[in-house]
């Protein structure tokens, strides 16, 4: 097997993958980075993100403001000292985007514009109309490639991190093009691989998010954080799932059941629409459970109406979504309301990582949705993630940069290496199971939806645990049809089968153990938030037996829990 040398290495090539890039070349110019992507970096799951970034641009809002209500939002989850460091470079990230030449949307006067988003209390959302992550990738892409010391190695898969001593040593990868296993020595690594989503059936993901980096640490003996708050975003086309960027409720658009209600005043009064995801996707569930959903084709829902705002405004600020509805959905935003429901949508859970974007592990860093940096805690406010993105991107280059600049390569354990090809190439390529990816990870979906979905009980949630142990099972028994090695399709999903079914294990066992309500988990079981008991982080270790679960305390700083009302 070949080995390639980088002085850091990055998986994922979204926003946060790029933006690592670009600070850890710019922090040192000696510096070799590589990216590795399955996937062209303008195709990653980050240009799918629509509604706006937040930060604080205006006088008249502040960084605390957008502290407390991340902290809020995050039922009180987040740790507070993170999240202040992120909202204050958050409006540097803005402006060096700007710089760069994102085409924000601006207001007449000529600043970049805000829109209102929910569980903000101030409009702070930077947008460029309704495909803010397309134009903020674009614009990363763009200045990455003008680096020399930055090298892609688009469509490459990564199969395993491999650690020595409890250091960063490397990685192994396929090169898609050839299906050649290549292993990877670097002084940093940076996972930068997004969330996981594609393990329900009703999703606004990419099937490319499965969550590889999350799972590839995991099996590495990196601990998993928060797991079991998964985010439902309140506004999924039905019937195919493609988000409905809640910029459309921040532009003044209505959540109305049959009877043409605005039933959020009885659930959120003074914030109705624009509520926190949490409570917005609890609402409508509630409304479709007690018989009030619209019915249509793919059964009920809720409808989304934008019809008040006017052609105009709907062509300049979401022309994206009324492109989207019309050719997915079959319906004309400026004629008639939109039939969505929640969809799972965002993990505030990830790999544990401090503020510094450090792991346990020596020379790894994690950034974006595939870390868990405690600054969402149990409920993400919308247009924090890409914010995320960015201000955690940058950090993480800049500390590789720094570490890559004094540590040493480490020498890559032969006996792993090996171990990995065999594994990959021997065991799933070459085994001629009768199982199906595509059935187990049907199955899979179906579990997680049914019983580890919005309203969980704990009855469910070990019936859901034991069927994804079984399903688990049943994977160790794939066949995978085609024995090629180019392009092999039928492998990759084989891979990221195995990568979800840990995911969805982590994520029921983290759930079940959790016997509280607070924020995205929800339990029919144990309706109150307790923060006596459960103020404080899961971290999910892999062991053979199933996920070890331990705990760590929330960090307070200026704001002691109180009842969160919108």
């Amino acid at each position: 097997m070949e080995t390639l040398t980088h002085d850091i290495v990055i998986v994922g090539a979204g926003i946060a993958g790029l933006r690592a890039a670009i600070a850890a070349a710019e922090a040192n110019k000696r510096i070799d980075v590589a990216v590795i992507s399955k996937l062209y970096p303008v195709r990653s799951h980050s240009v799918c993100a629509q509604g706006g970034t937040a930060a604080v641009l205006r006088e008249d809002d502040s960084c605390d403001l957008h502290a407390w209500d991340t902290v809020k939002g995050s039922d009180f989850l987040a740790d507070q000292d993170a999240v202040e460091f992120f909202v204050r470079q958050a409006p540097r990230e803005i402006i060096t985007l700007e710089h760069w030449g994102c085409p924000w949307s601006r207001t007449a006067d000529g600043f970049i514009n805000q829109r209102p988003f929910g569980g903000h209390s101030f409009p702070r959302a930077c947008f460029a109309a309704d495909m803010t992550g397309f134009h903020e990738m674009h614009t990363l892409a763009g200045k990455a490639t003008i680096h020399e010391n930055i090298h892609f190695y688009n469509e490459w898969f990564v199969t395993s991190l491999i650690l020595k001593d409890k250091i960063t040593a490397g990685l192994t990868a396929i090169k898609l093009k050839t299906g050649e296993m290549y292993a990877f020595r670097a002084k940093s690594i940076i996972m930068a691989t997004g969330g996981y989503a594609r393990i329900y059936e009703f999703t606004t993901f990419s099937h490319t998010s499965t969550g590889d980096g999350m799972a590839i640490a995991y099996q590495a003996g990196i601990a998993l954080k928060d797991m079991e708050f998964i985010q439902f975003h309140p506004t999924g086309l039905v019937p195919s799932g493609i988000l409905i960027t809640g910029g459309a409720r921040g532009e003044g658009g209505y959540l109305i059941n049959a009877d043409d209600e605005r039933f959020m005043k009885d659930y959120a009064p003074d914030k109705m629409e624009l509520a926190p995801r949490d409570i917005v996707s609890r609402a409508e569930t509630m409304e479709l459970q007690e018989g009030r959903g619209i019915e249509g084709p793919y059964g009920p829902y809720i409808a989304l109406d934008l019809r008040h705002l006017g052609e105009e405004k709907i062509d300049e600020r979401l022309p994206l979504i009324r492109d989207v509805a019309i050719k997915l959905g079959g319906v004309d935003p400026v004629k008639e309301p939109l039939p969505i429901r929640p969809a799972a949508h965002y993990s505030m859970g990830g790999i544990h990582a401090n503020v510094r974007t450090e792991t346990p592990t020596r020379g790894l860093y994690a950034a974006g949705e595939c870390s868990c940096l405690n600054i969402h805690g149990a409920n993400r406010l919308g247009t924090n993630s890409t914010s995320d993105c960015l201000v955690f991107g940058a950090v993480a280059g800049e500390e590789a940069a720094k570490h890559a600049s004094s540590a040493s390569l480490q020498a890559l354990p032969k006996k792993k290496v090996l171990a990995e090809e065999r594994r990959v190439f021997e065991e799933i390529l070459g085994q001629e199971g009768d199982e199906k990816v595509a059935e187990i990870r049907d199955d899979m979906c179906r579990i997680m939806s049914q019983d580890v979905w919005i309203f969980r009980v704990g009855d469910g949630l070990n019936n859901a645990l034991k069927g994804v142990v079984a399903l688990k099972e049943r994977a160790a028994n794939i066949g995978v049809k085609d024995g090629g090695r180019p392009f092999n399709t039928g492998l990759v999903a084989a891979l990221q089968l195995n990568f979800t079914l840990d995911l969805a294990e982590v994520t029921i066992a983290s759930a079940l153990a959790r016997t509280e309500s607070r924020g995205a988990h929800s339990r029919l079981d144990y309706p109150k938030r307790d923060d006596g008991n459960w103020l404080k982080h899961t971290l999910a270790s892999y062991a053979k037996t199933g996920p070890r679960l331990e705990y760590l305390p929330v960090t307070t700083t200026k704001w002691t829990p109180a009842a969160r009302a919108y």
